[in-house]
């Protein structure tokens, strides 16, 4: 397995614009220690003793589990054999996956001592398998992963593909440190990851806030000066049809944090889950894969964070200690590449002008906002270069899941569903809402 690893390693590397750096390839036990034996790990360790009146082989005990919890367990084997058919066959079974933009000649152009982290948008659980799938001729992304994903044997796959767990809401100083520890060693050692800066799924379709957290750890162990630089890569994925759009629309509507949403039991998840397989199945065979329409990735220009902080003001020979600015223009750079579809066009226009429509006064109205989106410079994907396709492939979306009504010709609201329209269009109003007012 060792000797057939190491033909995949060396396959890969020969094609990838992003080699696999030795640090993802170092033995997980290995990690472990070093994490565990980290001057910055001990120091807090040292600080706790005295503060909490616990002894320290107690709290080495929690730094050996904590660093456990979180260190991946990388294998190249799995993870472009295995872990990348498994994706291809996933997201081609559920949707018409299509890249939009990609600067592959800006990262092969990158120092091969750059630490590439690639700041995505997080709009589905699917996010992970797509940009995975889609990623894999360009490098080997880690992930931060939640706790929802520590069950087996999703726990022990999402290590394998080199994703490290994070418990989101922790307060835990020692824990806060080790993850620290781990993400600043993963960013030193070149290991390409992927960050989700809203930190959690949108409920309402739109960008969210940006959390500080990974970024400022990534950031925090960064020597402007030394020779390795960080280079972020803005990501924008967007969804025809997002799978658990009624669960979240329905969380925001409750009024309740993910933290409060009672868990369902494993029964009801099972049930949930076959039930959802063989939905997507019998569509498959009865040739309706089309319910769940496309799905699309923008790779947006990559941001150097030694020239952001020259360009931005800030002194070049000191690490970045306030993060806000950065997460905040990150999270501008993701908005403008998030992809432009035609379920997110369509129910724009419909929620725009609330009153009956035929299709072809439909049409005339998308390709008006589609001619103000395009001549702004945002990126929109139009499935086979055809305009009236693409109202065509909306259209049918909406009607066939009853979001659109449609008698006599004309198309209506369909007031049951007004929250999850809005949640499609919320995925591009920030793009709506940057056009001149009287384009709109």
């Amino acid at each position: 397995m060792r000797s057939r690893a190491n033909l995949v390693i060396s396959e890969v590397n020969d094609r990838l614009a992003l080699k696999i750096p030795s640090f993802k390839l170092t033995r997980r036990d290995i990690l472990v220690d070093r994490i565990s034996f980290d001057p910055e790990v001990l120091k807090t360790v040292e600080e706790l003793v005295k503060q909490e009146e616990v002894t320290r082989e107690e709290l080495m005990t929690k730094v050996n589990r904590y660093a456990r919890e979180i260190v991946p367990a990388f294998n190249a084997l799995l993870y472009f054999k295995t872990a990348y058919w498994i994706a291809r066959k996933v997201v081609h079974g559920l949707y018409r996956v299509r890249l939009g933009f990609a600067d592959d000649q800006a990262l092969a152009e990158l120092d091969v001592k750059t630490s590439v982290i690639f700041v995505m948008n997080h709009r589905s659980n699917m996010d992970y398998i797509v940009a995975t799938y889609l990623a894999a001729d360009r490098t080997a992304l880690s992930y931060a992963v939640g706790e929802w994903a520590r069950v087996w044997p999703l726990q022990q796959l999402i290590r394998l593909m080199g994703g490290y767990f994070v418990r989101r809401n922790s307060s835990n100083p020692l824990y806060r440190k080790v993850l620290q520890t781990y993400v600043q060693m993963a960013a030193a050692g070149g290991v390409p990851q992927a960050v989700f800066p809203e930190g959690r799924l949108s409920r309402d379709g739109k960008l969210g806030e940006p959390k500080l957290g990974l970024l400022g750890y990534i950031t925090k162990g960064f020597d402007p000066s030394g020779e390795r630089d960080i280079v972020f890569i803005p990501v924008g994925i967007n969804y025809d049809r997002v799978l658990e759009d009624r669960n979240l629309t329905a969380t925001l509507k409750a009024g309740k944090s993910p933290s409060s949403k009672a868990k369902p039991t494993k029964l009801i998840t099972t049930f949930k889950f076959f039930q959802f397989a063989f939905k997507n199945l019998y569509q498959r065979i009865t040739r309706k894969r089309y319910r769940n329409g496309y799905a699309c990735v923008n790779f947006g220009q990559p941001v150097s964070l030694r020239e952001w902080q020259q360009q931005n003001g800030y002194n070049s020979n000191t690490p970045l200690t306030d993060v806000s600015e950065l997460a905040g223009d990150l999270l501008e750079r993701i908005g403008n590449i998030i992809p432009i579809l035609p379920v997110a066009l369509v129910t724009t226009v419909v929620l725009q002008q609330r009153t009956n429509l035929s299709e072809l006064e439909l049409k005339s109205s998308v390709f008006e906002l589609f001619n103000q989106l395009e001549k702004n410079g945002y990126r929109a994907y139009i499935p086979r270069g055809d305009r009236e396709y693409a109202v065509t492939v909306g259209l049918r979306m909406l009607t066939l899941r009853h979001l659109l009504l449609e008698k006599d010709g004309l198309y209506s609201i369909n007031p049951k569903e007004v929250e999850l329209l809005q949640y499609y269009a919320n995925s591009i109003a920030h793009l709506v809402e940057s056009l001149p007012q009287n384009t709109t």
